[in-house]
């Protein structure tokens, strides 16, 4: 946060210290505003907007025991759960200054206070704060999306929670009115034709069919009578006339999965269908019109297949005038859990270990392979609560975690001493996590330096 748009409150009854901290602020461009009680800083708090908090301890009225500025801080953060709290504190008030740490304040320096470290201090506590304030109109931004997106647009029962599935339904939702074709990419099992539904659910046609051929499915000899239909006798075992996909789907969407496998004389076919709306039954040479809708998805790399002489460039530009890729579960985990907890079955949940036990997975076979591990362990899992057993997953051991250095008290407060009292410069020079540090203070009961 740029330091002229910061305002920083500091509460103490000393005025000589609210003048030097005064000073010392704006010479760093701070908006500083002063009170000298808790009654009058928790009245400041509630009419003007303050970016942090730095508080005395004790005041003139509680001078040994602290409890005033302990229960002015604990006031703050009931009023103001995300504002930053710097505890300014005697080393006699060094235990509770921890006590208040863990109960929430942001750091706490010792009388009299280094200017560079506390300056220090307070610039990382804005910057902290600012970016916690963008994660959180983020998360709000995020959760407005996609209140108007379930508002808006039918999903089909679609399960999402990750920003990555969120861009993927923003852009199907927008196209979906387009009466143009679009090609959904992404690798097998990862939920292209529940996008493809998307798109025919919330189209000028959504009222019409959706016929679905998966082009990988069937011999390349019959791909064309599954495409266009047939004439009695066009082929061996045709004995009765019948209709293709196209015809089926007249007025509707033509969904065609592994586009990359139909045969080059069906793409030919295929592109002036695209172009013309017309085509002709095996076998006939009677023409028919159809208006249709194309869907076609593939995980093949249609690019290289084309460089390769094996797919119409003319075909892949008709058939690619949008593009929606979806991305692979490992890249959207945050879908993960709410869709292993859809696929549960009634009466089963998820232990915690489970819960870890998925998210560590790397899931090659995506939203398909999720579903069916799910499945599997709700068949075999002997209680309600689906074990990291039941999964059947090969699943990484977590790192181990470092040890902490042996430290004795000394040591401790020497480097408190060292750090004028700055919690976080100790633990640096210490080598340990300021968490860890408070830790080890409380087991020592140190008190004072």
């Amino acid at each position: 946060m740029p330091a002229a748009q910061a305002t920083l409150l500091v509460i103490d009854d000393n005025p000589s210290v609210v003048a030097a901290l005064e000073v010392l602020f704006s010479l760093h461009d701070y908006r500083t505003l002063r009170a000298e009680s808790p009654e009058a800083g928790l009245a400041l708090l509630a009419r003007e907007p303050v970016d942090l908090v730095i508080q005395d301890m004790n005041f003139t009225r509680d001078t040994t025991s602290g409890e005033e500025g302990e229960a002015l801080f604990r006031a703050i953060r009931a009023a103001h759960p995300d504002l930053p709290v710097i505890l300014l504190t005697a080393w006699t008030h060094l235990e509770a200054a921890v006590d208040l740490v863990k109960a929430g304040a942001a750091d706490y320096l010792a009388k009299p206070w280094d200017d560079r470290k506390l300056l220090a201090t307070v610039a990382n506590l804005l910057e902290l704060g600012q970016a916690n304030r963008a994660m959180a109109e983020c998360a709000r931004r995020d959760q407005r999306q996609r209140s108007q997106l379930e508002r808006g647009f039918d999903l089909r029962g679609l399960v999402w929670a990750d920003p990555a599935m969120e861009r993927v339904l923003c852009l199907a939702t927008q196209v979906a009115r387009a009466d143009v074709p679009v090609l959904v990419t992404g690798p097998n099992g990862s939920g292209k034709e529940k996008i493809a539904e998307i798109l025919q659910a919330n189209s000028s046609v959504k009222d019409g069919p959706f016929v679905t051929l998966n082009c990988g499915a069937l011999p390349s000899e019959l791909i064309e009578a599954e495409l266009f239909g047939a004439e009695a006798g066009a082929y061996t075992g045709a004995g009765k006339a019948r209709e293709g996909k196209f015809e089926a789907a007249d007025g509707g969407t033509l969904f065609l999965d592994e586009i990359g496998n139909l045969p080059m004389e069906g793409q030919v076919k295929l592109l002036r269908v695209l172009e013309t709306g017309r085509f002709s039954r095996l076998g006939s040479n009677r023409e028919i019109q159809v208006k249709v809708r194309v869907v076609s998805a593939t995980n093949a790399d249609l690019p290289a297949m084309i460089r390769e002489g094996r797919f119409r460039e003319d075909l892949y530009y008709r058939l690619n005038l949008i593009e929606i890729r979806i991305p692979p579960l490992a890249e959207r985990p945050r879908d993960i859990l709410p869709l292993a907890r859809h696929f549960l079955a009634p009466g089963k949940t998820l232990s915690e270990g489970a819960a870890q036990a998925l998210q560590r997975h790397a899931w090659p076979g995506h939203v398909r392979e999720l579903k069916n591990v799910i499945q599997r362990a709700c068949l075999l899992g002997a209680g309600s609560e689906i074990q990291v057993g039941d999964l059947g997953l090969s699943v990484p051991l977590p790192a181990p975690v470092a040890a902490e250095p042996e430290l004795d008290r000394a040591s401790i407060e020497r480097a408190l001493a060292s750090a004028g009292g700055v919690v976080a410069q100790a633990a640096s020079e210490l080598g340990l996590s300021r968490q860890a540090l408070y830790r080890r203070m409380e087991r020592l009961g140190i008190a004072r330096p």
